[in-house]
């Protein structure tokens, strides 16, 4: 059997459930509507199973954890589809957040709000962070550590950043990031 394709998107509001949805269509990619939430409203056995149903092969889903500091209802969904063999996470687009108290994780990469890479973490605006802070600070991407992500995508808040995000004008700095993680694949769409 195949396995089903993901990836990880670390933001489920609502403002982020239109941008990633239309990010997805742009990109002809499935995106599971119902795991939008803040929290994630889905559990990961209700979640995995409608992948499981789905004909497609590649979906777009969605993680929150509502600024839980601690392991929340979106990191232990990404843990356990990780730790299962019908899934292959293929990358995360890791959101930035204002939470406080949380490690954060380093990035392969970053978008910032301008649409280009940053080789370093972004904060919640799409801005690249200061000199010397090496981690993407958000309330659902602590976990990422301990996982082997191929490849973690740093994003300011989804839908936002001043616009430049925004659902109604091509969702362009979530498509990108998106597509960062096709390409390094060789899933370009």
């Amino acid at each position: 059997m195949n396995k089903k394709k993901i990836i990880t998107i670390t933001d489920g509001d609502k403002v982020a459930r239109k941008t990633i949805e239309k990010a997805g269509a742009k990109l002809g990619l499935r995106t599971i509507s119902s795991s939008a939430g803040n929290p994630t409203p889905l559990s990961a056995e209700e979640l995995k199973q409608k992948i499981i149903e789905a004909p497609q092969d590649l979906f777009l889903v969605m993680v929150d954890d509502a600024g839980e500091r601690k392991k929340g209802s979106g990191e232990s969904i990404l843990e356990t589809f990780k730790q299962d063999e019908r899934f292959s996470v293929l990358g995360v687009v890791a959101v930035a957040s204002n939470t406080d108290q949380v490690e954060g994780v380093p990035v392969n990469f970053s978008i910032t709000r301008e649409g280009k890479i940053h080789q370093g973490p972004v904060d919640k605006e799409g801005n690249p962070e200061t000199e010397g802070r090496s981690k993407l600070k958000g309330d659902t991407v602590d976990i990422l550590n301990g996982l082997k992500i191929p490849l973690i995508v740093g994003i300011g808040d989804i839908g936002k950043m001043g616009q430049a995000d925004d659902y109604e004008q091509g969702a362009n700095i979530t498509t990108r990031a998106i597509k960062e993680i096709l390409n390094f694949h060789g899933l370009s769409k």
